[in-house]
């Protein structure tokens, strides 16, 4: 059983019938076909056979082809190929359409489409949840800005990934490449965290980042107690013990998600801690300092990733 296609696709005037897999049958104008893809030019300037001579379904006197898609892809698809006066281009929502409408547009050589549809993955709603799926559409389809952003967004996830249903796009030496450069700017940003130059550069000295050494009137008498980890005492001296753990959880953050974001997210987590903890000098300050702090860090560490998304070009495929 078949059912007729809404509008645009159920024109009175059309010229030929495209029938989906699911059998909705899509009334549309043999030209605008034609224009959009050389599949369809070629395929509708083939010589017709004379009445009655060929085996090609007709409805209506229309030609019925019958394609391998469903409905819903070839919606999608066919509204690329329309004037935006009668189909604007859809907004691809998800991956699954994004994914579907792509290999509709290569299997029909439509280069143009292929490239309107690709910029759905540069979709940060998309790329923020599902980046490796990204990834491998991108991959795939040898996009190389968008399987660099996706590869970036992926540093906010953790190195070792969760299955996901396009893994089949890509190759073993494709996720070797990825799972390299995550690693490789998970190196990088603990290079740079081992040295805190960036950090006293930027305050210049103690009395510019005060808020980390929060003393009383008394001066060796600290309002919450001191850190002890060395690693993070800044120009030799101990800052307050929040703060050193708060930098002790974003180096462990970043040894596994390096990047900016995670920076961040943990920034406003250890806002909250000290604010809850009831230190009046500490909780006062805290919010605008570990904001300048968070950014400041973040921003180191995109710095320091930038670099190695060169391997992912290396390992391009011809």
């Amino acid at each position: 059983m078949t059912t007729c296609a809404s509008a645009p696709f159920d024109h009175a005037k059309a010229d030929v019938i495209l029938r989906s897999a699911d059998g909705v049958e899509f009334r549309v104008f043999m030209l605008f076909l034609s224009l959009a893809s050389p599949f369809f030019e070629t395929l509708f300037g083939l010589p017709q056979a004379p009445d009655g001579g060929s085996d090609q379904e007709t409805k209506d006197g229309l030609p019925v082809i019958a394609v391998s898609e469903d409905s819903k892809t070839l919606d999608l698809f066919l509204r690329f190929c329309y004037p935006s006066t009668l189909a604007e281009d859809p907004s691809l929502d998800n991956l699954t359409e994004v994914l579907s409408v792509l290999a509709a547009a290569k299997k029909y050589s439509l280069e143009l489409i292929e490239r309107k549809v690709c910029q759905a993955l540069a979709n940060p709603k998309i790329l923020e949840t599902e980046p490796l799926r990204c990834f491998a559409i991108a991959r795939n389809a040898r996009l190389k800005h968008e399987t660099i952003t996706a590869a970036r967004y992926n540093l906010r996830q953790p190195l070792v990934p969760a299955l996901f249903a396009e893994i089949n796009l890509i190759t073993a030496s494709d996720l070797l490449a990825l799972l390299t450069y995550h690693k490789k700017c998970i190196i990088a940003v603990q290079a740079f965290m081992k040295n805190l130059e960036w950090m006293t550069d930027h305050y210049g000295s103690l009395a510019g980042c005060n808020w980390l050494f929060n003393r009383s009137n008394s001066y060796n008498y600290y309002c919450c107690e001191q850190g002890t980890d060395k690693r993070f005492f800044p120009w030799d001296t101990p800052p307050l013990a929040w703060w050193t753990t708060h930098m002790q959880e974003i180096y462990d953050l970043l040894c596994d998600s390096p990047s900016g974001d995670t920076v961040r997210a943990a920034a406003d987590r250890t806002i909250q801690k000290v604010r809850s903890a009831g230190c009046t000098a500490c909780s006062g300050r805290v919010k605008e300092a570990m904001t300048e702090f968070s950014n400041l860090l973040a921003l180191k560490v995109e710095e320091a990733v930038a670099p190695v998304c060169t391997l992912l070009y290396s390992t391009d495929r011809s």
